[in-house]
């Protein structure tokens, strides 16, 4: 399985502002570029504070790339997966709706009650690790369910947990031309932090996209 963390964020570091709205950063071609990697991938992932935030679909923008995944014999949409230990998710969030197939990573502790009416509103649960979910074992039963390419659109903490699960194989990130600012705005990998042994990445491409710059990375 492959892990590919993708993010927009500004000059700063920021992915919103401190009151976590949504906030455009990139633009229609930084737009069209995710598109495409959410085309190639086989799941979509975010965590539930994106989800409760932004209220995203994680399904394809473009019609054409939809017939293109018919036509290689793939779903339309990639599996849309969200990290939700406690299985916050609405049941009429936008993950939800549509022909997608949604995935909740919840854990042992998440209410079973939820669980059922997250079901009945259309979602899989996978429960892996006891008061949170367990990345590393979730991942391994996406594995198992024939998903080979993960592309993680944030937030924050589900990106730190990635990285110091040492699970991330590719990092790419959109930097716009802005200042956010804010000590409490959310940046690109939040959590506890690290204080030693930083993960090490390898930086493969620079490439502007209309008024920003797109940083491609693979971790060491």
């Amino acid at each position: 399985m492959e892990i590919v963390v993708n993010a927009a964020m500004s000059a700063d570091g920021k992915l919103s502002s401190r009151e976590r709205e949504q906030i455009v950063i990139s633009g229609p071609g930084d737009f069209d570029r995710v598109d495409a990697l959410r085309a190639g991938s086989d799941a979509v992932m975010v965590g539930v504070g994106t989800v409760l935030a932004d209220d995203p679909s994680l399904t394809l923008d473009g019609e054409q790339r939809r017939t293109e995944r018919r036509e290689r014999g793939d779903p339309a949409d990639p599996v849309r997966v969200v990290a939700d230990s406690r299985l916050r998710t609405p049941t009429d969030a936008r993950v939800l709706a549509g022909d997608a197939e949604t995935v909740l990573l919840a854990s042992a502790d998440a209410p079973a009650e939820r669980a059922t009416q997250l079901e009945s509103a259309g979602a899989t649960v996978v429960r892996a690790g006891e008061r949170r979910v367990d990345l590393p074992a979730a991942l391994g039963a996406l594995d198992e369910r024939g998903i080979g390419q993960v592309m993680v659109e944030g937030g924050g903490e589900l990106i730190y947990s990635l990285f110091e699960d040492g699970l991330v194989d590719r990092l790419s990130v959109f930097v716009g031309s802005l200042v956010i600012g804010g000590r409490d705005a959310p940046t690109l990998a939040d959590g506890d932090g690290f204080t030693t042994e930083f993960p090490d990445l390898a930086l493969e491409a620079v490439d502007r996209i209309e008024d920003g710059v797109l940083l491609a990375y693979t971790a060491e």
